[in-house]
C-alpha cells in the first residue's frame, strides 16, 4: 500500500484490562509463549462470572481527589486511560495539540441507583398499580443530581477538564455499535483532512449489579465456571472492566511531530441488519472484503465476539473461511467483553502486536491455531450481542 499524508495511523495507546494497566502487561501477554492466566471473580456476583479491575492508582493519570470523586468508576475508567494514550502519544504536556485535538467517545449511560431500582422491584410485588408506583418512586427517591453525574458524555466532559483535550467533541451511545461509529468517524474525519489528531475511545465498568441483569435478561451471560470463549455452552457473555483510548492521526501529522507509530489503519467500516440465517453472513463477509490482501500467515485475527455460542460459532466460521491461514484470537476470553470500549480495545491490542511483531499465543488452547509467523498486519471484529457489526484492518509500517 502506498504512503499517503491523510493516511490513518495509530500513535497513542491507552489501555486497562483485568490483565494490567498500561501497554507494557499486554504487549507482555501478546508476545507469551503459553496462553495468558485468567484473571476473573467468581463469588462477587455469583453465579455470574466477570473480569475485575486491576488494581489503579489514579492520581497517575487523575492529579485531583475531587475530580476522581465526582467520577463513577465508569469514567474514571475512562478518563484514566485516555490520559495512558495521551502520554503514550506524547501530547499530554502539549496544550496547543490537545487545545484543537478531536476526542470522540463511545459511552453507556452511566451507573443506575441500585437501591432505588431494588425498593421498586420489592413494593412492584406487593402492588398491582405499578404504572402509578414506578411514578411515584421517580419523583421521590431518585436524586437529580444522580443523573447530572451519570450524563454519558460527561465521561467526554472530564477528559477535557482532567487532560485538557478542548477540540471539538462528540459521544456516541449504542452498546457495540458505539465503539464502531466512534472510530469509524475519526478515521474518516482524518481521511478527508477535516482533522489531523484524535482521541477515541470508551470504558466499561462490568462489576455493577445493573450491568450484570443488562446481559442476563436476554439470557447471555455466562454463568459459574469461566470456560474459554469459544468453548462456551450457555449464556456466553463474560463482561470485563477495561478502558481503551486510541490516538489517531494523519500521517503527515505524526511524521512532522517525529511520532512514533504503531499501525496504519487501512480501512474501518460498520453495519447492521437482523441475523436471520445467512444475512450475517453475508454482512462479515462483505466487511472483510477489504482485507482481501492481508498476507495469511503474518495476520492475527482479534475477534471481538462475545462469546455467545450461536453468533461466536458464526463468525468463526466466516472468519475460517474468508481468512483461512490467518489465526484468530478471541480477545474478550482474557480481557472479558467490554461493550462500548470492546472495539477499540481489539484495535489497541491489535496495534500492540504490530508494532512489537508478535507471535500472538492462542486463548483458546482447543479452538485457535498457533501463529506461524510474526504478526505484520491484524484484522479486529467485532459482532454485537444484540446488534451491530464492525472490521477495521491495520498493518504495520513499511
Amino acid at each position: 500500500m502506498s504512503k499517503a499524508h491523510n493516511d490513518v495511523v495509530i500513535t497513542g495507546v491507552g489501555i486497562v484490562t483485568c490483565q494490567g494497566v498500561g501497554k507494557e502487561p499486554h504487549v507482555a501477554l501478546l508476545n507469551a509463549e503459553s496462553p495468558p492466566q485468567t484473571i476473573v471473580e467468581l463469588e462477587k456476583f455469583k453465579p455470574y462470572p466477570v473480569h475485575p479491575l486491576p488494581e489503579i492508582d489514579w492520581s497517575q493519570q487523575i492529579a485531583k481527589r475531587g475530580d476522581q470523586r465526582q467520577m463513577e468508576n465508569w469514567q474514571r475508567i475512562g478518563v484514566f486511560a485516555a490520559g495512558l494514550a495521551l502520554d503514550d502519544a506524547g501530547f499530554k504536556d502539549d496544550a496547543e495539540a490537545c487545545g484543537s485535538m478531536d476526542m470522540i467517545v463511545a459511552a453507556g449511560g452511566g451507573e443506575r441507583d441500585i437501591n432505588v431500582d431494588t425498593l421498586i422491584v420489592d413494593e412492584g410485588l406487593k402492588r398491582n398499580d405499578r404504572e402509578v408506583l414506578l411514578n411515584e418512586k421517580l419523583t421521590t427517591e431518585l436524586r437529580p443530581t444522580l443523573f447530572l453525574a451519570q450524563l454519558s458524555n460527561l465521561l467526554a466532559g472530564n477528559i477535557s477538564i482532567v487532560h485538557k483535550v478542548t477540540g471539538s467533541s462528540r459521544t456516541f451511545m449504542g452498546e457495540e455499535s458505539a465503539g464502531i461509529s466512534a472510530v469509524e468517524t475519526a478515521f474518516y474525519r482524518i481521511k478527508s483532512g477535516e482533522s489531523t489528531h484524535a482521541l477515541v475511545g470508551g470504558a466499561f465498568s462490568a462489576e455493577r449489579l445493573d450491568m450484570v441483569l443488562l446481559f442476563e435478561a436476554i439470557n447471555s451471560h455466562s454463568r459459574n465456571e469461566w470456560q474459554p470463549l469459544w468453548s462456551r455452552d450457555q449464556g456466553g457473555v463474560i463482561s470485563g472492566s477495561l478502558g481503551a483510548f486510541l490516538v489517531l492521526e494523519s500521517r503527515a501529522h505524526a511524521e512532522a511531530r517525529g511520532a512514533h507509530i504503531y499501525a496504519s489503519m487501512s480501512s474501518i467500516e460498520g453495519d447492521r441488519g437482523n441475523r436471520n440465517p445467512g444475512n450475517l453472513e453475508k454482512r462479515l463477509e462483505r466487511l472483510l472484503e477489504a482485507a482481501v490482501d492481508v498476507p495469511p500467515e503474518s495476520t492475527a485475527i482479534f475477534s471481538g465476539s462475545t462469546g455467545i455460542p450461536d453468533l461466536a460459532g458464526r463468525e468463526k466460521a466466516v472468519l475460517e473461511r474468508h481468512l483461512p491461514g490467518a489465526a484468530i484470537r478471541g480477545f474478550g476470553g482474557v480481557t472479558g467483553h467490554g461493550l462500548e470500549a470492546h472495539f477499540t480495545l481489539g484495535l489497541a491490542l491489535a496495534a500492540l502486536a504490530i508494532d512489537s511483531k508478535a507471535k500472538v499465543p492462542v486463548f483458546d488452547p482447543t479452538h485457535e491455531k498457533p501463529m506461524g509467523a510474526a504478526t505484520k498486519a491484524a484484522i479486529v471484529t467485532t459482532v454485537g450481542h444484540q446488534r451491530g457489526e464492525g472490521v477495521a484492518v491495520l498493518s504495520a509500517e513499511a
